[in-house]
């Protein structure tokens, strides 16, 4: 008997764990390359993204004179800094805070950052107060990490209340 037959023996158990490895293997390459493709438009946008473009305002209060600092900002750069309703009773019983925010603006624009700013020296206690009401309208423009994320890696908005 000079026959060349093989006799080939398949286990079921062996086939199966073999399919659904193949098919894990093929489902992570497949998300693996949806994930990382190139020019993703959200990816690009969102990833030098910190602030939501706007308006945003905060108050501070200089004996019982309650002012309104407005910061307005773009996706990644803050624009102006500006009171809303500095009139003329608060600049004559306070002439240094107009050019402090002023001094304090330059400072922010510069550099688009709020740890870096020096204090004048003229008024110090005006512009920390001025400062704080900065900061206070910057992190209500501030990005949501968690949004963000959301919107980089699944491609769609999402809004967090």
């Amino acid at each position: 008997m000079n026959s060349k037959t093989k006799i080939v023996v398949l286990h079921t158990k062996e086939i199966i764990y073999t399919a659904v490895f193949a098919f894990l293997c093929i489902l992570l390459i497949v998300l693996l390359a949806v994930m990382f493709r190139p020019g993703h438009p959200n990816r690009e946008s969102d990833s030098h993204r910190q602030y939501t473009p706007g308006t945003y305002t905060s108050s501070l209060t200089l004996n019982n004179n309650r002012l309104e600092v407005e910061v307005t900002v773009d996706n990644s750069r803050i624009q102006s800094i500006r009171f809303a309703n500095l009139d003329e009773t608060v600049t004559t019983m306070f002439p240094l805070i107009q050019p402090a925010i002023e001094e304090i603006a330059d400072q922010i624009y510069e550099t688009q950052s709020l740890d870096a700013v020096e204090l004048s020296d003229d008024a110090p206690y005006t512009s920390q107060i001025i400062l704080d009401a900065i900061r206070q309208a910057v992190k209500k423009a501030a990005v949501n990490e968690t949004a963000a994320f959301t919107s980089l890696f699944f491609g769609y908005p999402s809004t967090i209340r």
